[in-house]
């Protein structure tokens, strides 16, 4: 009988800052390239990704500012918190997303990691737009006037 696995399906890592900040034009989902340490610690949901992003270097696309805490019984082998991370695409989307973000000044950034139903890393990655102030304070006043009347809906429906 095989070993049973431990469900770690439901870790879901978010960057809920990004929505705020950012406009999404497209998004992907690539792998990680991680260490034994850094799984386990995602794992055990001990990652933040509120000041990441994404850059290209040699036509490839790393992740910096992720931070994975040093795993508990890691001992010498643990591995650096705030390490860059690889990204794992096709060449074709490598290329195209490098494309645009050199020809429209777009940015890449980590909107969650996730562990998916094999157990491995995932992190999806949006092509996005920074917000300027107005726009952001645009965004609110619309989300709140949505709740005003989701609200006035569910009180006549009483």
């Amino acid at each position: 009988m095989p070993p049973m696995k431990s469900d770690t399906s439901n870790i879901v890592i978010k960057n809920r800052r990004v929505s705020h900040d950012y406009e999404f034009i497209e998004k992907l989902i690539a792998g990680i390239k991680l260490s034994g340490t850094e799984i386990k610690s995602i794992r055990a949901g001990k990652a933040t990704l509120t000041d990441s992003f994404c850059a290209f270097r040699n036509g490839e696309l790393f992740v910096t500012g992720m931070h994975i805490s040093e795993y508990y019984w890691g001992n010498l082998n643990n591995h650096d918190p705030l390490g860059e991370r690889k990204l794992l695409l096709t060449r074709k989307e490598l290329r195209r997303w490098e494309r645009k973000v050199n020809e429209t000044g777009l940015t890449i950034i980590v909107t969650k990691v996730f562990i998916n139903e094999r157990g491995l890393a995932k992190a999806e990655i949006a092509l996005a737009k920074g917000k300027k102030q107005y726009d952001k304070r645009d965004s609110l006043k619309k989300r709140d006037h949505e709740r005003e009347m989701d609200h006035h809906t569910k009180e006549r429906s009483r």
